[in-house]
């Protein structure tokens, strides 16, 4: 029988590789934007932390390539040309207009871009493919001397495949958040796939941009604090223990059987009761923070985790195929001294509250927060940020036509080290295992473990 927890192994690699050819992919025919045209993009498309690229990568076995199919690169490369034809705002560029605020234009030649490589490394050699490893960083595409969070007049899709040796691949992507979400980045997904795999277009459901129903309030009404933006001088010691020194991720598996112990444990004694994210996040969190030792002990923490909004929306309720950003942040505050001694359940009641607080008005107050004072940094500010990818059909939407991936997910969490993933399982069949990525500084590893074993 597994252990309830289990330490996976990110193995240390080098993967060297040659890039042979870089492609634009451009829309297969003509679209509804034309040069000169721009699109709204809403404040929740374009708030600090939506700024970024996301990059993910899946791996593909030989054994389910076919002889007489046509090479991967040119199958994706078609498919993505079909699928820019509907999801034509991927296919622009994004500018920033003088009041501050992202816009996405279109101009002659923009488009996709799509690259092919190969390594003289058998896919056998970068070990079980379970888990997120820095390691595959060059599997994702960066141009020479990309800034670091550079999301203007770039492509909004970069996509690279690069081929091993054994003749299975994988297909590294970087997409824009400001276009999407994470439920939107899988409905982009599994048109490509679903269109690549049949050879005809294929977008179930049709996309819908329409970001103006996330338009602020004129004039704006600011009605909850938005502590989640607030910034905070750091004064403990959580942010230097991790940004001045190379903190290392690890990985563990938390088998269901776990979660479901760890939620009775904690749960509240009103009858509507806690899920298992608000459990796991309380007890990440607490288990994070007494493994790094914060001083002070009455420094106030945060935590602060995506709840999709979509459910939340009863006065404007978004159209089926919706694929921009509808996700707002909830956040939980605690001192030291309450997180790490207090009961746990009332730590897991917090994320509950924080969670149910995202109502339509929160939604609108967290438009209208933007709107009138613009975060420009992102703050890290004795703060943890947990995202969840376990409710993503990440594995699911990622057959192209070559089966399931044997890897689906993130690469690297380190140059954001405030940041905790949970992932699915990736073994088909799973038994409802969440995996865990989380940084920590080399003193911490050991007793993290301890205390997430508790």
């Amino acid at each position: 029988m597994a252990p309830y927890i289990q330490e996976l192994n990110v193995p240390h690699l080098d993967i060297p590789l040659s890039i042979d050819h870089i492609y634009p992919v451009l829309p297969a025919s003509p679209i509804v934007a034309v040069p000169g045209d721009s699109l709204f993009l809403s404040n929740l498309d374009d708030v600090i932390g939506a700024r970024v690229f996301t990059p993910t990568v899946y791996f593909y076995r030989s054994n389910n390539l076919l002889s007489e199919q046509e090479p991967v690169t040119k199958i994706l490369k078609e498919a993505l040309a079909r699928v820019l034809v509907p999801y034509y705002p991927f296919s622009g560029r994004l500018r920033e207009r003088d009041d501050g605020k992202l816009e996405v234009y279109f101009a002659q030649e923009q488009g996709a871009l799509m690259v092919e490589a190969h390594s003289e490394l058998p896919l056998s050699s970068l070990g079980d493919l379970v888990v997120p490893n820095p390691a595959w960083k060059t599997l994702i595409y960066r141009f020479p001397y990309e800034e670091p969070y550079k999301v203007i007049d770039m492509p909004l899709v970069i996509a690279q495949v690069t081929r091993f040796k054994c003749g299975g691949f994988s297909l590294g992507l970087r997409i824009c958040h400001c276009i999407c979400d994470g439920l939107g980045a899988m409905q982009f997904l599994d048109a490509w796939a679903a269109t690549a795999k049949t050879g005809r277009l294929i977008t179930n459901p049709k996309p819908c941009w329409e970001r103006e129903v996330f338009k602020p309030r004129v004039p704006p009404k600011v009605t909850f604090p938005h502590t989640e933006y607030m910034k905070i001088q750091e004064g403990s010691s959580l942010t230097m223990s991790l940004w001045q020194t190379k903190p290392v991720q690890k990985c563990y598996r938390i088998s269901r059987e776990f979660q479901t112990r760890l939620k009775n444990k904690v749960q509240p004694d009103n009858s509507s009761g806690c899920t298992t994210f608000d459990a796991m996040a309380a007890h990440v969190w607490r288990s994070w923070v007494k493994a790094l030792d914060v001083k002070p002990r009455d420094y106030e923490l945060r935590l602060t985790f995506s709840v999709n909004a979509r459910s939340k929306l009863k006065l404007s309720s978004l159209k089926t195929g919706f694929y921009g950003n509808a996700v707002c942040l909830a956040c939980v505050t605690s001192t030291v001294t309450q997180l790490v001694d207090g009961p746990l359940s009332s730590t897991t009641q917090l994320v509950r509250e924080a969670r149910l607080d995202v109502s339509e008005e929160y939604v609108r107050s967290t438009i209208d927060f933007v709107e009138v004072d613009r975060p420009k940094n992102l703050e890290f500010g004795g703060k943890l940020y947990i995202t969840q990818w376990t409710r993503f059909s990440i594995y699911e939407t990622a057959d192209f036509g070559w089966g399931r991936p044997i890897y689906a997910g993130p690469i690297d969490i380190t140059p954001t080290p405030q940041v905790c993933v949970l992932l699915p399982e990736g073994e088909a069949g799973s038994s409802g295992a969440t995996v865990v990525c989380i940084c920590l500084p080399e003193y911490a590893i050991h007793k993290f473990r301890e205390f997430l074993d508790d």
